[in-house]
């Protein structure tokens, strides 16, 4: 990569906030009742209906419209197994471009497993949180066995 590429993007990573991703409220926090509505009492509302149609969870949550972008960090963009760490960056901008052009909000998620039965069993467990998951930077043959589980 070039030098003054490496630098700029460095520099890029590195503006505050650090990152690419942030969290954002998406309904109004500004008064005690607000945050009575967003938390406690008000949340077991949302809760209970969940409970009871769990279908409620796409309108009554960020889940239909919240997707996972998971890693091992095993087979990075030309980069190769860097490791979960490292891949973060990368996954930070497939989540940015998630947002850019569908307006899909994304959470990044590298997993310390190299063992396809484990990482299956953590990205299994997540599935609760998300709409959709996007596996991502998984080596062969790994990422077959893991797609099919």
């Amino acid at each position: 990569m070039p030098e003054n590429i490496r630098d700029a993007a460095l520099a890029y990573h590195r503006r505050e906030p650090a990152g690419k991703l942030a969290i954002q409220a998406t309904k109004p926090l500004g008064t005690q009742r607000d945050l009575a509505l967003a938390y406690s009492p008000g949340v077991a509302a949302a809760c209970e209906a969940i409970v009871d149609d769990p279908a409620e969870a796409a309108a009554l949550t960020a889940r239909g419209n919240l997707v996972g972008v998971i890693t091992n960090g095993t087979a990075v963009l030309g980069l190769g197994a860097i490791g979960p760490l490292a891949s973060k960056p990368v996954m930070e901008g497939k989540a940015v471009l998630f947002k850019k052009f569908a307006g899909i909000d994304v959470f990044d998620i590298e997993v310390d497993a190299l063992d396809p039965e484990r990482f299956c069993d953590v990205v299994a467990a997540l599935e609760p949180t998300f709409g959709g998951i996007n596996l991502e930077d998984i080596k062969a043959p790994e990422c077959f066995v893991i797609e099919k589980e």
